[in-house]
């Protein structure tokens, strides 16, 4: 896998780099065109949307991670008990889950027509007033990201040496003691790095804005953006709103490697497994409540999504015309951006290692770290500015929603890298450690190491990755909410526009079928991987 010239993995940076720095013409163009429109002073309008980004993404951070370290610690504070397993696996089912999806089940759950709107008005409190707005966006994102933080917070606690517990134990460390002591040194060095990552994904958050936001007062840039050019065909106002998103994204990141965090690198292993001190019984329930607690948040949308599409016409939906397209629509452009996606993050994982062993001892160069952060630095550039860029720039040349799939599935598998590289990267360099010098005294190069020698040990990560990727794509709304018609139209775009029809049972339905869509794919990934290892 390390042999032969490593001329793939810069064709992979190369494809990175033309589909941001076509998005970049776009935007160069039309600022060449308007320049006016970048030297204005910003406005009210613009000033109220970028204090609303940055207010909602820290207030989501902090509702997000900090419920987390207490949930982290409850959770490696009882390592056996009953149903942890089924607790960490309902926190990974946001992970699967389409942020459209979501939304629909919050709505379910909290809308003005929900279930606890329901519920309220049995117990005498009049008409529930839904929950648009801030407190929409804030109950998202705490859904999709409590569970993120509380799983690498976890991982951070699995870390603490077993001796550093046994020796807490024979001091007699009470639960204050061992969390100021044991467990807050572990949390603290990788809490800046999750804080960072949950703060990134809520900048650059788009389909729960929109869908949740509920009106001007509470729009962030990313919606402005898809606003000013589907509705107002407004390049000029587009250009700046971009150019503050690329700003925020950008510092943002910056401050994620800053604090450490690293969406290329391999978890860090459990060396402590054992605990050697029992909490007593009033920490125990505290913790069991916190558990509990958490579990029924994440769990209610869920089963909110459920309900309410059991409840839809689900038989009549499945006869539609419209929702084969779709379906058929999203299945293939997801299958693609999953292959593509997967095509690009080899070819760096496999240049990456051929660099490093070539260079020995010496530092990495240029080039291998490009490789190692190229595709992570993308993240810089959220899909609805590569899709504002492209879209800008092809309306000058062609029609711009003919292009649509290619977009779609380009922008969808570069996306997507930054996952597959962490499930793809640490399998990658095992199997290399350990058949390099074989396959190098055999002569055995290319695809017959791939096929005879190294997929034993990589197709699961593979098929991990290419079910995320895929899910990644099936549940996306960014670039097709820009380029979708009625010629192009994936499940997501129509029950996007159910939803906005007024038509919420056929949305529910929808949801229900691109949620275990979605969950289909994670569960054959999982199971598959297993039954292969």
């Amino acid at each position: 896998m390390s042999a032969g010239p490593p001329r793939a993995g810069f064709a992979a940076l190369a494809c990175i780099a033309l589909l941001v720095a076509g998005a970049g013409a776009g935007l160069l163009l039309e600022a060449m065109r308007a320049p006016q429109a970048l030297l204005a002073a910003p406005d009210a309008y613009l000033l109220r949307i970028v204090r609303f980004t940055l207010w909602q993404a820290m207030v989501s951070t902090v509702l997000s991670v900090v419920p987390a370290i207490f949930v982290a610690r409850a959770l490696a504070s009882h390592p056996t008990f009953p149903g942890r397993a089924l607790v960490l696996r309902l926190f990974a089912l946001p992970l699967a889950l389409p942020p459209l999806v979501a939304a629909l089940g919050i709505l379910a759950l909290l809308g003005r027509s929900g279930l606890i709107a329901d519920l309220y008005a049995a117990l005498g409190g009049g008409r529930w007033p839904g929950i648009y707005g801030l407190a929409g966006i804030l109950v998202a994102h705490t859904f999709f990201n409590l569970p993120l933080a509380t799983r690498f917070l976890l991982q951070a606690l699995d870390t603490v040496p077993a001796d550093q517990w046994r020796l807490a134990s024979q001091l007699g460390m009470n639960a204050r003691a061992r969390f100021r002591f044991v467990e807050w040194p572990a949390i603290r060095a990788s809490l800046g790095g999750v804080a960072g990552i949950v703060f990134m994904l809520c900048v650059t958050s788009f389909t729960i804005v929109l869908v949740l936001g509920g009106g001007p007062a509470a729009t962030t840039l990313e919606v402005a953006i898809y606003q000013a050019l589907r509705f107002d065909f407004d390049p000029a106002r587009a250009l700046v709103l971009t150019a503050l998103q690329l700003v925020l994204t950008g510092f943002a990141l910056y401050l994620l490697f800053r604090l450490g965090a690293d969406l290329t690198a391999e978890a860090n292993p459990s060396v402590s497994a054992r605990r050697f001190s029992a909490p007593g019984t009033g920490e125990r329930l505290a913790n069991l409540c916190l558990i509990a607690l958490a579990a029924t948040y994440v769990a209610a949308p869920l089963a909110a999504v459920l309900i309410a599409g059991l409840q839809a016409d689900l038989p009549r939906l499945a006869g539609e015309a419209a929702v084969h397209r779709a379906a058929a629509t999203s299945l293939v452009l997801a299958v693609c951006a999953a292959t593509l996606c997967l095509m690009l993050t080899y070819a760096l994982v496999r240049t990456r290692h051929a660099l490093a062993r070539a260079r020995g001892a010496r530092p990495a160069s240029l080039a291998e770290r490009a490789m190692d952060q190229g595709a992570s630095l993308v993240l810089v550039v959220p899909p609805i500015v590569l899709g504002a860029g492209w879209f800008i720039l092809l309306r000058h040349f062609a029609d711009a929603f003919a292009i649509a799939p290619i977009m779609v599935i380009t922008v969808n598998a570069v996306m997507a890298m930054p996952f597959a590289l962490r499930a793809l990267r640490p399998a990658h360099d095992a199997a290399a450690e350990r058949h390099d010098r074989l396959c190098a005294s055999l002569g055995i190069t290319g695809f017959t190491r791939l096929r005879l020698i190294d997929w034993p040990a990589l197709r699961r990560p593979f098929l991990t990755a290419f079910a995320f990727a895929m899910a990644l794509s099936l549940g996306d709304l960014g670039v097709i909410a820009l380029f979708g018609s009625d010629q192009v139209q994936t499940l997501p775009y129509l029950l996007f526009a159910r939803l906005g029809s007024y038509r919420t049972a056929d949305a529910a339905g929808l949801a229900l079928v691109l949620a275990v869509l979605c969950f289909a794919l994670m569960l054959l990934a999982d199971q598959r991987g297993r039954t292969l290892s």
